[in-house]
């Protein structure tokens, strides 16, 4: 029975793999008033749905058929059928997995009469609702689909630094604790305005950030945050006016690395670059923190500072209508969008967060705020619930976080969204544990196929000599997957030893995400350049060309791939739509040289 139990669960665990279903016979509509219903389920059996366990069936026969009767029936059927449970003997539920042709199994079963139905096993999820009693005025919540993603996690330990204006997190002296965050976990901060350890809020916006990170939830009270079981930070730069200097932020910045913070939130900016904070920013990044920041409010085409830094995730805001809100600013260092209101009709299409009077901070207030300062903490929170399904690092929390977004139009990248609006249940699902990106090692295997293929029979080497030969294999792993184990088995790596390790474990293409730490990529480095310059040396050393043929291999496949699952957002590309185009020519570039390179010259 146990076994049978985890079967399903392994079922279920493979919804990704190929239908079992046929998706060659249109499916039969059931008469009866259920046969819409059923024509649905027929429907997405033959798609794929999430909603289905794929190849998985459950029959409920008619009470007081025993297992040694269907037992005599499974070989006409072709399926294996166990009770569901201990209750099966008496409710006669069982349950069948690994069926080939789901529809044509049931249609034969279901002439069966001791049988009063059969079915695809079908999942059903509790799309937690809070009880909160003003969730239902949090359209922003809903459009990054939390409501399912907190079906999965809640950020669960991960804890996410505020810096801000403080947040109202502890009674002490005039300060009060608003009641939406009791119960809230938080850890140490400190306020750097005052020099003391006492972060608390004297302005309220840090309170409102806090909120939409990890607003108490379910309590009964006010309203919901997005990763509510995550743990806080309160880290104090900004004063009761709202203005801080970039060394008290700075300083916060490497506070919170070094006290254990996953993510940071900076919902912040505005003045002149600042190499201290830059170096801040690039610290906490190479100890392991995904740092997020407010684009700004300008409504210019300039991502503003900290965001704009390399290793920050640059956030834009859009309002209810999933459109950019007017004021938002936007530019080539962007990343991603998310929900930071438009209260141009009105106070319900800002945040609503609970938060202090700013009259009175032993006051608490429900308040509508807008800005990139709403937007920021919701990819946050996000962040920190990939960390609690297992992300080891930001650049795994940022693949993930950009996968999920919603892109716009046929945009992969745009200056106003980034990679696309925020979507926390895709991004969670979208997060694969920061595997390697085996498609684009098979792009190399089909296209060093293609390059075999082009070459007459004498020209050609070997096939199983190149596949194995290390100075061949080696490169073409390394500019397609990178050495992805090597972060398992250096963990604790760190200083010179752990940027070796971060490189390494990248495809060589994705080292300009050490080199410039932004999500916008360098075309030098998506582009044939590498292989190009390698050549050179082997047209005179022969020895060194197998290294080149496969770094130009790998490279096609990565670029290749690239293209297809949509080209990423390349930096100083004049027009978005040049990228397909650059990453297709450069793809051919790389299998001429590649070309070059494995051609036997004796033949």
């Amino acid at each position: 029975m146990r076994m049978k139990r985890w079967n399903v669960v392994l079922a279920a665990l493979a919804l990704s793999a190929s239908a079992c279903a046929s998706a060659s016979r249109e499916p039969e509509v059931p008469a009866g008033p259920d046969a819409v219903a059923q024509a649905e389920v027929a429907e997405a059996v033959a798609g794929g749905s999430d909603d289905v366990v794929s190849g998985a069936i459950v029959v409920d026969f008619k009470d007081g058929t025993t297992k040694a009767e269907f037992d005599a029936w499974e070989q006409a059927w072709g399926v294996d059928l166990e009770f569901n449970s201990l209750e099966g003997p008496r409710t006669g539920v069982t349950l069948a997995v690994g069926v080939g042709d789901v529809e044509d199994v049931l249609q034969r079963i279901r002439q069966n009469p001791a049988v009063e139905s059969a079915e695809p096993l079908m999942h059903v999820r509790s799309s937690f609702t809070p009880n909160d009693p003003q969730y239902e005025s949090q359209w922003n919540l809903r459009m990054i689909d939390m409501p399912k993603a907190w079906d999965g996690n809640r950020g669960k330990g991960v804890v996410v630094a505020v810096i801000d204006t403080g947040i109202a997190y502890e009674d002490h002296e005039d300060f009060k604790q608003v009641p939406d965050l009791k119960g809230v976990s938080f850890v140490k901060g400190y306020d750097f305005v005052n020099d003391d350890e006492h972060a608390n809020d004297d302005h309220g916006h840090g309170t409102h950030v806090a909120g939409t990170i990890a607003q108490a939830t379910n309590n009964g009270e006010g309203v919901a945050g997005v990763a509510f079981d995550a743990t806080l930070m309160p880290l104090k730069v900004l004063n009761h006016f709202g203005s801080g200097t970039s060394a008290d932020i700075a300083d916060a910045i490497r506070f919170a690395a070094d006290h254990d913070a996953k993510v940071i939130n900076m919902s912040l900016g505005g003045g002149l670059y600042s190499q201290v904070m830059a170096s801040a920013v690039e610290y906490a990044r190479k100890k392991g923190v995904t740092v997020v920041a407010a684009a700004g409010n300008t409504g210019r085409g300039r991502v503003e500072f900290p965001a704009a830094y390399p290793g920050a995730v640059a956030v834009s805001a859009v309002g209810p209508s999933g459109s950019l809100a007017p004021y938002s600013s936007y530019g080539k260092e962007l990343d991603i969008a998310a929900p930071g209101g438009d209260k141009s009709r009105g106070d319900s299409g800002g945040i609503l967060q609970n938060t202090i009077d700013p009259r009175d901070p032993s006051r608490s207030v429900y308040a509508w705020y807008q800005g990139t300062s709403m937007a920021a903490p919701h990819v946050a929170a996000v962040a920190a619930m990939l960390y609690g399904a297992g992300a080891k690092n930001p650049d795994e929390v940022e693949q993930a976080l950009y996968a999920g977004a919603k892109a716009t139009g046929d945009q992969a990248w745009s200056e106003q969204y980034g990679h696309g609006v925020l979507n926390a249940n895709a991004s969670l699902k979208a997060f694969t544990g920061g595997g390697p990106r085996w498609p684009s090692l098979g792009w190399a295997a089909a296209l060093l196929a293609v390059v075999l293929l082009t070459l007459r029979g004498r020209e050609r080497p070997g096939f199983l000599n190149i596949l194995f030969r290390p100075a061949f294999f080696v490169p073409l792993v390394l500019s397609t997957v990178g050495f992805f184990f090597l972060r398992t088995w250096f963990t604790g790596a760190s200083g010179a030893a752990g940027d070796v390790v971060n490189v390494a474990s990248l495809p060589i293409p994705d080292w300009q995400r050490i080199i410039f730490g932004r999500a916008t990529v360098s075309p030098l480095f998506y582009s044939a350049l590498i292989p190009l310059v390698l050549s050179l040396p082997a047209i005179t050393w022969r020895g060194f060309r197998p290294a080149v043929g496969g770094l130009a291999l790998g490279f096609a496949g990565f670029l290749a791939y690239a293209a297809w699952v949509g080209a990423p957002a390349l930096a100083w590309m004049p027009f978005t739509f040049l990228a397909k185009p650059w990453l297709g020519f450069n793809t051919v570039v790389c299998l001429v040289i590649a070309r070059a390179m494995l051609k036997r010259e004796d033949a």
